[in-house]
């Protein structure tokens, strides 16, 4: 057996919501990068999943097919010697001559891959229509997607329509090219249920074959569903299907998290906005991965289901997730290692592809509205796309060696107990599964044990599944280089976060020495040491660096020109530190705010509205604030990617402390006619504060997004209740 390939895809959806399309290339700006096909060369890819869209080329007139984007990179990715996998409709429905229920649309789809395989008929690998099962159900069963049908008549002629517009496309492509191969591709993933829901559990569990059955030409009488899509009036439609069976060179399976799904009968355990139903029966349908112990075997057990089923050659044709660093390794690895397990069982496994490489954009909302941008292998916030801890990792693989990022080791959030987020349901199928590289990880030493940061980053770890040893002074003082040398000695941390410091801005004013002690020679005493036994370190500076004097956001290279005592001791240590040999990160932020300590603004911002009071914020200092829980997801991807220098960290966005205060009120639902903009002059402060300090930041989502987050905070709605408890009781006294 060849050995297991590394394949990649860009994330390259077209698809349409009423009359808009929307462009995944264009989103994440693959579109504009020529060089975006080395980056990917350079991972050691040997086929790329490659876009020749239909909506795209050819949005109008047949006959006028737009071929310069797919030239000039083709003929890249040849020069790289990558194998293209060409798709032609990937979650789309056409160009708007046409839908997924215009009942030619296989013959039209067929006209298109002939003029592609004329213009590129040395491609051997072709994937006509990603997903027809998936685009089905979400554009003419559920109604996202264009034509946005809602009926289960309307899915099924969806589903036989793309399934002939891939045998009319492999008709035309394999008359110019006989041993062209079909990579058909969808989401395969399992049903599972409790006893009252099995009807629909069969149901679904045989409707996911279906793409690929009706290619096989085994939708005949006799087959499970036959009856059923031959009461749609479509049985003549089927008997061509099998009498022209095209069957798939290679089975391709796509398998994300939420793919395997838990039908529960008992719906009052589950809030009322998951309830539903099929009209018979009322349940819930849910991720099985947040339900059912022991944890799936979700990808190994479709790849073995498939062997089983159709004995074709398989490749897993995304893997993807949308989560942190570490956790978009493990799943990576993980189905890496699922990959190589089936092939030592006999399973033919081709490759496993690496998707979503610069991103995605808006699948939260399932294309259906803007939404969140997720990074892929290469993190394109702020326009060139930067390579993030997935880069050596599929390098690795790739060559067929092993990896070792500290971080990497451990399991994944969904083979461990917090990813029961509902009422636990034994599996339905008892399995046990050996965890994976649990043992032995080097921890990260943080410092500050007493402080917001050094205790959120400890929270933060804990549900990322990060090893981490969290110091204060008596087991680290950063005032006593011996004290620092044993414990970094003691626990060979591989990396360092300084969450330590001084923080009392105005009494640095009357005691700068002790503050530039504590915030620039321990930091730099530390980071010394770290260098010495080569530690990566992080440290943290503030917006406080500068003076306010620019009219635009502050990016990392504009010099530092403190104000204040505080400022000046921050801004020294970025210089000593950043003149240091080793791996050094410096994280700029701001106005910190979290539900999970009371010492911040925002909390008491919510606990004064919402007793009554009133409150006072100054409307002349604009910042940048950064929610906490988002900084500290973001400190530790730059730190497992290996990011060094000065990062300003922050959530998109800048207010005045006023607006801030007045934005978190509409946030949590709290009067905000009870805040009070006031001159910064008037608050007592004794530092200068600069008048105008946001920070240019990519890498944490918008302040919208943040404050939204903060407000249904359980920590937040039990202080706004007991707030408001205590102000209704002194008013009945």
């Amino acid at each position: 057996m060849t050995p297991l390939e590394l394949w990649g895809g860009a994330e390259c959806t077209v698809n349409r919501v009423g009359d808009t399309f929307r462009d995944q290339a264009i989103e994440t700006g693959h579109h504009d990068r020529l060089e975006d096909l080395d980056r990917i060369a350079a991972l050691g890819v040997k086929a790329l999943r490659f876009p020749i869209l239909w909506e795209r080329v050819c949005p109008d007139d047949p006959a006028n097919c737009d071929w310069a984007w797919s030239d000039s990179r083709l003929a890249r990715v040849r020069d790289l010697g990558m194998r293209p996998i060409a798709g032609l409709v990937h979650h789309g429905s056409g160009p708007r001559r046409t839908d997924l229920l215009d009942p030619d649309f296989g013959r039209k789809l067929g006209d298109y891959a002939a003029r592609v395989a004329e213009r590129y008929p040395w491609i051997a690998d072709w994937t006509p229509v990603n997903e027809p099962l998936t685009t089905a159900r979400f554009a003419a069963l559920y109604g996202h997607w264009y034509p946005h049908a809602r009926e289960e008549g309307s899915f099924w002629r969806a589903l036989v329509h793309q399934i002939e517009g891939v045998a009319c496309a492999m008709q035309a492509v394999r008359a110019v090219r006989p041993n062209a191969r079909l990579i058909q591709t969808d989401d395969l993933g399992k049903t599972y249920g409790t006893p009252a829901t099995q009807a629909q559990v069969a149901y679904d569990n045989a409707r996911r074959w279906m793409g690929w059955d009706l290619l096989c030409g085994r939708v005949v009488p006799g087959h499970a569903l036959w009856e059923r899509l031959a009461g749609f009036g479509l049985a003549d439609k089927l008997e061509a299907l099998a009498e022209a069976a095209c069957p798939p060179d290679v089975i391709g399976i796509n398998h994300y998290l939420t793919s395997d799904r838990f039908l529960d009968e008992h719906v009052s355990a589950y809030p009322p906005a998951m309830r539903g139903g099929n009209g018979s029966i009322a349940y819930v349908d849910t991720e099985a991965v947040r339900v059912l112990d022991p944890a799936l075997d979700g990808l190994a057990n479709a790849l073995a289901e498939a062997w089983a089923r159709y004995r074709i050659p398989i490749a897993i044709t995304e893997v993807h997730n949308g989560c942190t660093r570490e956790e978009q390794m493990r799943w990576m690895r993980d189905a890496w290692e699922d990959a190589e397990t089936a092939r030592a069982a006999g399973v033919q496994v081709e490759a496993v592809t690496a998707w979503s490489l610069f991103g995605a954009s808006g699948w939260n909302t399932l294309l259906t509205e803007p939404g969140i941008y997720e990074p892929g292998v290469f993190d394109a916030r702020g326009g060139e796309p930067r390579p993030t801890a997935m880069v050596p990792l599929l390098q690795a693989l790739a060559q067929g060696e092993g990896h070792d990022h500290p971080a990497l080791n451990g399991e994944g959030w969904w083979q461990r107990d917090l990813r029961v987020t509902h009422h636990p349901r034994p599996h339905p199928e008892p399995r046990t599964r050996s965890g994976r590289g649990v043992a032995s990880r080097p921890p990260l030493l943080i410092a500050g044990a007493t402080g917001t940061l050094g205790q959120a980053l400890a929270r933060t770890c804990d549900i990322r599944g990060l090893a981490y040893v969290l110091t204060d002074r008596t087991m680290l003082d950063l005032g006593d280089s011996a004290s620092i040398a044993a414990a970094l000695d003691t626990h060979q941390p591989w990396a360092v976060i300084n969450a330590a410091g001084w923080v009392r801005v105005d009494d640095a004013e009357d005691d700068e020495a002790g503050c530039f002690a504590a915030n620039c020679l321990g930091a730099t005493e530390l980071a010394i040491a770290a260098s010495e036994r080569d530690i990566a370190t992080v440290s943290f500076s503030s917006d406080l660096v500068f003076d306010g004097a620019l009219h635009r956001p502050y990016t990392e290279a504009d010099p530092c020109a403190p104000l204040g005592a505080y400022g000046r001791s921050k801004a020294a240590m970025e210089a000593a530190i950043g003149g240091l040999p080793g791996r050094h990160l410096v994280a700029r932020t701001a106005a910190f705010f979290s539900p999970w300590d009371q010492h911040n603004f925002a909390v008491h911002v919510v606990e004064a509205l919402a007793a009554g009071r009133r409150f006072s914020a100054a409307d002349d200092q604009v910042v940048s604030p950064a929610y906490v829980p988002d900084l500290c997801t973001a400190v530790l991807d730059a730190l497992i990617d290996g990011t060094c220098g000065i990062l300003h960290l922050a959530n998109q966005g800048a207010v005045h402390w006023a607006n801030f205060a007045t934005a978190l009120a509409e946030a949590c639902d709290l009067p905000a006619r009870l805040v009070d903009a006031v001159p910064g002059t008037t608050l007592g402060w004794k530092a200068p504060r600069p008048r105008h300090v946001p920070l240019a930041s990519q890498r944490m989502p918008s302040l919208a997004a943040a404050l939204q987050a903060f407000a249904t905070a359980p920590e937040v709605l039990e202080r706004i209740a007991r707030a408001r408890q205590g102000a209704h009781a002194l008013q009945s006294a």
